[in-house]
């Protein structure tokens, strides 16, 4: 890859990093999350929610206000045709009027579609607020698809999707066949695990990962499991788990944290990918966690961490997404609606914001540029690659990963500072812990799968999971 100009400096940046660790939450906007930084004049730098923002529908004006809730019941719908109704033709006025046809195909006689305008603020989202003051803000980071889950998903790890704007169809679990950016890593022996609670996600992304690789793949953290899970558990006895990891020195050059998805995963935690209904407060204490731990580290001063949303679920954002280069441009020729997006480093200034336009391959792109950059050269290769049909062989990523900004810009730098103090985060997380175990967490006694009622992303990942353990995989295993 041919780098010119200025660029030069930011992709030597990327040098100052040894390990990037990618956490990637569910179903949330940029506004809805993190657009309250910009109200009542505290940070003016950030592109966030203004007073006078609102939607119409029939007649009755819907504007932006803060939610009284961190728990919202509706799931707002986010297939491709709402997304398409949502942007309004780039007035992103129909946020409203899809939550209101939502509400009524759900027959559900008491919903508000004011709900699709709420936001939350720094009471909600400590841990947030104290990341944007701290670390960077990327308030130009747009969701790749303006769509489902699944195809935004694809993008942030194989760069492109699977032909389709929605997820596959309900009697389908969500298994693909798109080589991801980690057939380069393994081609050039670059490091990488995979931390999760439930299934992970590169398993369902790319077949060649759906079974074995089983030291590659681990835990969030054992110290949930019961005894009885410990024994069921067959991964490689050496494989430990992030927190582990972080906590000895030990993480790989490339860490992906998948979420809980769901509240019946077996470490026992409550989902905490903030996919309605996911309580917001849960994963607070999930982003905490990470940067908890990586802060901790001895790894710490070259590390870089990037908290992102896979699309924005349905809920208000006010920025028209723009056109996308793609190779094909038909369906994937425009980007999704905007989402939250943090990057946590020693090497980023306090309160940064970045307006460089960024998607989930732009992830893919400041991986591959720092540890393996000739995966990013000139699609003439593709002749010389695609002759190779062995099974696991690295693929060129395409036009939105060639084209994609990287991250390098933001970690500006010459010296790694010290990890901010966080213990009034860590004492308040405490206490809330203490308060659930006082007052009987549901993650203690958890029911059946049969017997939850589960958003549309859990049944998903239920049938992925059956049809894994059909295929041979180790059950329990992540």
């Amino acid at each position: 890859m041919r780098v010119d100009g200025s660029e030069q400096a930011d992709v030597a940046n990327l040098e100052k990093v040894e390990h990037v660790v990618v956490l990637m939450l569910e179903n949330r906007s940029f506004d809805h999350m993190l657009g309250y930084l910009s109200l009542n004049g505290g940070r003016p730098d950030i592109d966030g929610l203004r007073p006078e923002f609102a939607n119409e529908y029939q007649g009755r004006i819907y504007p932006v206000h803060h939610l009284d809730t961190t728990t919202v019941d509706v799931d707002p719908d986010h297939s491709a045709s709402a997304v398409d109704v949502q942007i309004a033709d780039g007035t992103m006025g129909g946020f409203a009027a899809s939550l209101a046809a939502t509400l009524v195909s759900r027959g559900i006689q008491d919903g508000d579609p004011a709900l699709v305008m709420g936001y939350y603020d720094g009471d909600d989202v400590p841990v947030y607020d104290h990341l944007a003051e701290e670390f960077a803000v990327c308030d130009r980071w747009f969701s790749p698809v303006p769509g489902a889950t699944w195809p935004n998903r694809l993008y942030s790890l194989c760069g492109r999707a699977a032909g389709s704007r929605d997820d596959p169809p309900p009697h389908l679990p969500p298994l693909y066949h798109q080589p991801s950016f980690v057939r380069h890593l393994d081609a050039r022996s670059v490091s990488w695990r995979w931390y999760s609670f439930d299934p992970s996600t590169l398993r369902l992304a790319d077949a060649h990962y759906t079974l074995g690789h089983h030291h590659q793949f681990a835990y969030f953290s054992k110290a949930g499991l019961s005894w009885k899970a410990r024994l069921e558990v067959r991964i490689n006895a050496k494989a430990a788990s992030f927190l582990e990891d972080a906590a000895a020195g030990t993480l790989p050059s490339v860490s992906w944290i998948d979420p809980a998805f769901t509240s019946f995963n077996p470490l026992g935690f409550p989902a905490n990918d903030d996919h309605p209904p996911a309580d917001i407060k849960d994963g607070q204490d999930l982003v905490l966690a990470v940067y908890d731990a990586l802060a901790a580290s001895p790894q710490w001063d070259s590390s870089l961490l990037v908290i992102a949303y896979d699309e924005h679920g349905g809920f208000f954002d006010h920025l028209v997404p723009p056109e996308a280069t793609d190779d094909d441009p038909e369906t994937f020729g425009r980007y999704g609606v905007r989402v939250p997006a943090i990057i946590v480093s020693p090497w980023v200034e306090p309160r940064s914001v970045s307006k460089t336009l960024f998607d989930h391959t732009s992830i893919i792109k400041t991986i591959l540029l720092r540890f393996c950059p000739e995966a990013l050269d000139d699609p003439q290769r593709r002749r010389w690659t695609f002759r190779r049909r062995d099974v696991g062989h690295p693929r060129y990523l395409g036009a939105r990963v060639a084209h994609a900004n990287h991250l390098g810009e933001l970690l500006t730098r010459t010296s790694p500072r010290q990890a901010p103090a966080r213990d009034a985060l860590l004492r308040a997380a405490a206490a809330r812990a203490t308060d659930q175990a006082r007052t009987g967490d549901p993650t203690t006694d958890r029911r059946e799968p049969a017997t939850q009622q589960h958003n549309e992303l859990q049944r998903r990942i239920l049938a992925a999971t059956r049809e894994l353990t059909n295929r041979g995989h180790p059950a329990g295993a992540p």
